[in-house]
């Protein structure tokens, strides 16, 4: 029996990503971050998102598609959600103001939960001669 592969749960790795950005906009949202503290931590989540956007606009999309030509209309759209995503993020960076985080956040979870329907599958097939890594920080 051959050893699971670094990717060999690259779909469920996605899914943990995203459960930590979902938490730790959940932070921000909840007043668990000080008020005085909030506008560095509303810029440490958007690094953190725009990485991962990043890195899956780079690196995993570009994979995915070479393995599985039929999932390009969705990872178009994902990208085009990756713009949408960036400004939103500009502006809680801008504005960490409740309005702005609850935006944000419901982008995101339409985002995280499309992304993960279309996506975890596919990832989770990749073999290991692929160099793809998905990002948090």
């Amino acid at each position: 029996m051959t050893p699971p592969s670094r990717l060999s749960a690259l779909g469920n790795q996605l899914i943990d990503i995203h459960i930590r950005l979902r938490e730790q906009l959940a932070d921000l949202r909840d007043g668990r971050v000080p008020a005085a503290d909030l506008r560095v931590h509303c810029a440490a989540f958007c690094t953190a998102v725009t990485r991962h956007h990043t890195a899956e606009d780079a690196d995993v999309f570009a994979t995915l598609a070479a393995e599985y030509p039929e999932l390009t209309p969705v990872l178009d759209e994902l990208r085009a959600d990756h713009r949408i995503v960036a400004d939103a993020l500009v502006r809680v960076r801008e504005s960490p103001s409740p309005q702005e985080l609850d935006t944000l956040a419901a982008l995101l979870e339409t985002h995280f939960t499309y992304e993960e329907r279309k996506l975890v599958d596919a990832l989770n097939r990749l073999t290991s001669d692929k160099d793809v890594e998905l990002q948090l920080d």
